[in-house]
């Protein structure tokens, strides 16, 4: 016997004072809740309801054990319910502030395709980091090294005009005439102010002769591609970013194809089943979302 079931039977037709209003108030056929009554009268071993008149009373035992059938049932509707909010509980992913909101919102539909709820949180670096150690986020896509990276997105400067060939950070050395000018800067934004793509930088600037201020962190990418168009600046982005800008994109010379972002998908719990569909199933949305050319077959 389904003691739940039988329990919500007595409780509802108790409550309407009828088997027949009782069981539709169930949406259930009126033999099925009058079996169930019956059982649960069987099992506990005395009537619980007065079936001699037209309409149907308690009992004495009833009335006694009502108050201990309906708490039984409300404990077994908040059980379901609890179940079916852990089951839709958003999968919370700290992201790279630079995904375009298109590419995430593909990526939202996809994981949901595959029975993820996911819920993207832009963070910096850092703080993607800190999100996921501190199980803030069930994951996170986290910068590292391309050597270490489930993707990669190679970087390179994107410009005003457009130049021929990979730009040389040795162009933008001050010479003498420029003595009295404002010279040329490389912007970095958050996203590239970590170490494997920043110390890369400053030691060729430093290299090339460069002044230490001809290399800074932008804080906002709307300001830095102001400063690119009307003073000449470099920004340090994808290809698939200075597309969005309209700036045109080359490779850094010194630095050749191998210089980029890294990224993989670190998750606060290795038994979190949504965080190992959502890496097996979305790699190639993830891909997307970091304007990535390659990734792993792990990450796939």
């Amino acid at each position: 016997m389904d003691l739940v079931a039988a329990c919500r039977a007595f409780v509802s037709v108790s409550e309407h004072g009828s088997f027949t209003v009782g069981a539709a108030a169930v949406r259930t056929a009126q033999s099925v809740v009058s079996r169930r009554v019956a059982a649960l009268e069987q099992r506990l071993g005395e009537r619980l309801l007065d079936r001699s008149s037209r309409a149907v009373t308690l009992t004495p035992f009833g009335r006694d054990m009502l108050p201990s059938a309906r708490q039984l049932v409300q404990s077994a509707d908040r059980f379901e319910n609890e179940a079916e909010a852990a089951r839709r509980r958003p999968l919370r992913l700290a992201v790279p502030a630079i995904c375009p909101t298109g590419a995430l919102a593909r990526l939202i539909a996809e994981a949901h395709g595959h029975g993820v709820l996911l819920d993207p949180c832009p963070a910096g670096p850092a703080e993607r980091s800190d999100l996921v150690t501190s199980r803030h986020v069930r994951a996170a896509l986290l910068a590292v090294a391309p050597t270490e990276a489930a993707w990669t997105v190679p970087l390179g400067l994107a410009v005003a005009d457009d130049p021929q060939g990979p730009i040389y950070l040795d162009t933008l050395r001050p010479g003498r005439a420029d003595r009295d000018r404002r010279p040329r800067r490389v912007l970095l934004q958050p996203e590239d102010d970590v170490p494997h793509v920043r110390d890369r930088l400053v030691r060729l600037r430093d290299a090339v002769g460069l002044r230490p201020a001809q290399l800074a962190v932008a804080p906002a990418v709307a300001a830095a591609a102001a400063d690119v168009l009307s003073r000449g600046d470099a920004l340090l982005c994808s290809a698939a970013q200075a597309r969005e800008l309209r700036l045109h994109w080359r490779p850094v010379g010194e630095l050749g194809p191998g210089f980029a972002r890294g990224f993989s998908l670190a998750v606060a719990d290795e038994s979190d089943a949504d965080a190992i569909r959502l890496r097996q199933a979305c790699a190639y949305g993830i891909a997307r979302c970091l304007g990535a050319t390659e990734h792993s077959e792990a990450a796939a």
